[in-house]
């Protein structure tokens, strides 16, 4: 199945935190939250201002990012368990170290 998110929803996959802090030490999954970083996974059309003129989204498949603890929906598609959120939710792209040297 493949899902199209409408208007300026995304569809994001949680990336799971390590499970071990930087000492070594094992964090159990009874103390561990909800992690905050995801990747997006579709993005829809955009929303409409107030012209009607489509205004396309700052995000797009592939990106990774950080939005807010209670931000989006859980949903279940496929098996697989997503997030279903505006783009407004979305606090950040995360950019690789590599990538931000080169611009520089």
């Amino acid at each position: 199945m493949h899902f199209r998110p409408l208007h300026d929803r995304v569809v994001v996959r949680r990336i799971e935190a390590e499970e071990k802090t930087s000492g070594g030490i094992i964090i159990p999954d009874t103390a561990k939250e909800k992690p905050q970083e995801g990747e997006i996974v579709a993005v829809g059309p955009g929303a409409r201002d107030e012209r009607g003129t489509l205004v396309e989204l700052m995000v797009k498949p592939g990106d990774r990012i950080l939005f807010g603890k209670w931000s989006g929906t859980e949903v279940k598609i496929d098996g697989e368990d997503l997030l279903i959120m505006k783009e407004s939710d979305i606090l950040g792209v995360i950019e690789r170290v590599a990538a931000v040297r080169q611009a520089a």
